[in-house]
């Protein structure tokens, strides 16, 4: 078993006006890009830019327009559910790389996204680009029971769309597109439906008679994939529900499994981010308690390559 590192709560200032609290409670992606960690959470309209430095909190850049409501239930209902955040490479238009982040695509009005430009020291910069993710959400409904779009990674020209399966539908699976057909629709803001090129169909293991599913994934160099997996009690991808597991693997370029190993405890592991390091992976991991009293961890794991 692994046993996760705490390196810090994810606090952040009070730059953005009032709010109910001063930390953001709902991690669900990350990307780490120098000295930035950089978090979505999915009960936000923001989200958080944190740096190494343990002692001082982030910051938050605002995605959407608009304020949530601070009541859980009118929250959930209204939130945009971002639950994915990856980085671009670099482009014409996006000389220093850009973010990718993107709602679950769980109802209708959870299938917006947003590109955020990055500057040479990966700072985000400028104003994001909001647009309509519908084209590419809104088919993979007729694919999968329970939509549930959970994380993304950059390989090449291939974006592939983690799909997280939940204890009545526990299929996971790697949805692909070019990565190119993705950003004319980006830029155009609206556009022809776009269908998969691939999809690679995965079913984890149980813990306690629960399916492990997908909760994020980072690329890594050789194409392969670590991914973040939770075994939450629920059989809705709305509904939240206990977390009796959590695990993380390796997903080959081949879509085979590779590797699986579960966390000392259960975590709700909800977004993931990793480094090589020599003839180990430096992995970070942040987490969602499903509970708006208690602040997203980021958490450190070492892992042989």
């Amino acid at each position: 078993m692994i046993a996760p590192t705490v390196i810090r709560e994810l606090t952040v200032s009070a730059e953005d006006g009032a709010r109910p609290y001063l930390y953001l409670s709902a991690a669900s992606g990350l990307v780490w890009l120098g000295s930035h960690y950089y978090v979505v959470a999915d009960d936000e309209l923001h989200i958080g830019q944190f740096t190494s430095a343990v002692s001082e909190p982030g910051r938050l850049i605002r995605v959407f327009d608009g304020v949530l409501p601070d009541d859980k239930k009118e929250r959930k209902r209204r939130k945009p559910d971002l639950e994915t955040l990856t980085l671009l490479p670099a482009t014409t238009r996006f000389p220093y790389g850009a973010l990718l982040a993107l709602g679950s695509g769980s109802t209708p009005n959870r299938r917006r996204g947003a590109v955020l430009s990055l500057d040479p020291e990966g700072v985000v910069c400028g104003s994001p680009q909001v647009f309509d993710a519908s084209p590419i959400l809104g088919p993979l409904t007729d694919l999968f029971p329970d939509l549930n779009i959970e994380g993304a990674v950059v390989v090449g020209d291939d974006l592939r769309l983690v799909q997280r399966g939940n204890a009545r539908h526990a299929e996971n699976a790697i949805v692909h597109y070019p990565l190119s057909r993705v950003l004319d629709a980006v830029r155009n803001g609206q556009g022809d439906t776009l269908r998969p090129s691939a999809i690679d169909r995965i079913t984890l293991p149980e813990t306690y008679d629960v399916p492990l599913c997908f909760t994020d994934a980072a690329a890594l160099p050789n194409g392969d994939m670590v991914f973040c997996a939770v075994a939450e009690n629920t059989g809705d991808a709305v509904a939240d529900g206990p977390c009796v597991g959590a695990a993380i693997g390796i997903i080959g370029n081949d879509g085979r499994l590779v590797s699986l190993e579960p966390l000392d405890r259960p975590l709700k592991v909800e977004g993931i981010a990793v480094r090589v390091d020599g003839d180990r992976l430096d992995v970070r991991l942040v987490t969602d308690a499903d509970d708006p009293a208690i602040p997203a961890l980021l958490l450190s794991i070492s892992l042989a390559c």
